[in-house]
């Protein structure tokens, strides 16, 4: 009972200072911030699970884990950002002038 409750405390509550709190996107990775306040650049794996409803993120270095995100973490337009990212690795952007019509 009390290894569920450090568990679920550490992991599904996000309470531990090792949970990721911000994920700053980049063209060749991303760094993430933790709850204890270190900030540092992740090598993610090649593979990603993206779908309408949550992007898994596994991350090889530093450290071995997979960060999770679901619709409901972000806002509308941040999601549909991060999963435009995980999908081809670039961030959307604005043509910078119109082509003729």
């Amino acid at each position: 009972m009390a290894l569920g409750l450090a568990a679920a405390w550490s992991r599904a509550l996000l309470k531990s200072t090792g949970s990721v709190r911000a994920i700053e996107l980049e063209a060749g990775g991303a760094s993430f911030e933790l709850a204890g306040g270190q900030r540092f650049a992740a090598q993610l794996a090649g593979r990603r699970y993206v779908n309408r409803f949550m992007v898994a993120l596994p991350v090889q270095a530093p450290a071995r884990r997979t960060v999770l995100v679901t619709l409901d973490m972000l806002g509308d337009e941040s999601f549909r950002v991060l999963r435009i990212w995980a999908l081809w690795g670039k961030l959307p952007q604005v043509a910078p002038k119109q082509l003729p019509a």
